[in-house]
């Protein structure tokens, strides 16, 4: 309920008091609101790219700011959508983590993991099969081609130049570490 209400507040780009925050834990889980903002601060920032900050210290008073924006990513949010770069830098990890080239059924088949299926719309990225092979690769954020002597034809997802210049593999590889709850030096062979 904390992560909806974030998310709310996101979009209504409006700064909030901890007392607003605690009236949604509710009562009952006051003496745990501490931890409670702890994890929601960590599932906004590891799925929405969105970092919680107190801005108001003596007030208690958070917001906040897209903390995954990569320069030059204007194309991916808008005023009134969740910002797309949390997305596609789990994406462009998992493209990562598979060599550099991931077989579009083992992209579809990751993203289902994280509920977002082809075919049905997502309340935070809309439909992503269009998000992905139309405007990602559009942008050229996501290359979408076609493997050559496929047979049956498949196709499979690289990092497109766009990617290559806002963002590196080490910054992906430090959010795949959080996501993994680790550093990047666990991964040796990426």
């Amino acid at each position: 309920m904390l992560v909806e209400f974030l998310l709310e507040i996101y979009t209504k780009k409006e700064p909030n008091s901890q007392h607003a925050l605690l009236k949604v834990t509710g009562r009952k889980y006051r003496q745990h609101f501490p931890e409670i903002l702890r994890r929601a601060s960590k599932h906004m920032e590891l799925v929405f790219g969105l970092e919680l900050m107190e801005v108001y210290r003596s007030k208690n008073i958070y917001a906040l700011s897209n903390k995954l924006s990569l320069r030059g990513d204007e194309g991916l949010s808008d005023e009134k959508c969740l910002p797309k770069s949390g997305f596609l830098t789990v994406l462009l990890g998992n493209i990562f983590m598979k060599g550099n080239g991931a077989p579009g059924e083992e992209v579809w088949e990751f993203l289902s993991v994280l509920g977002i299926y082809t075919g049905r719309r997502h309340w935070i990225s809309g439909e992503p099969r269009r998000l992905i092979t139309k405007d990602l690769a559009q942008k050229k954020y996501l290359k979408y081609r076609q493997v050559p002597n496929g047979d049956p034809p498949h196709y499979e997802f690289l990092w497109g130049p766009r990617a290559c210049v806002v963002t590196n593999k080490m910054k992906v590889l430090e959010v795949l570490g959080k996501i993994h709850d680790t550093v990047p030096t666990s991964f040796p062979d990426l």
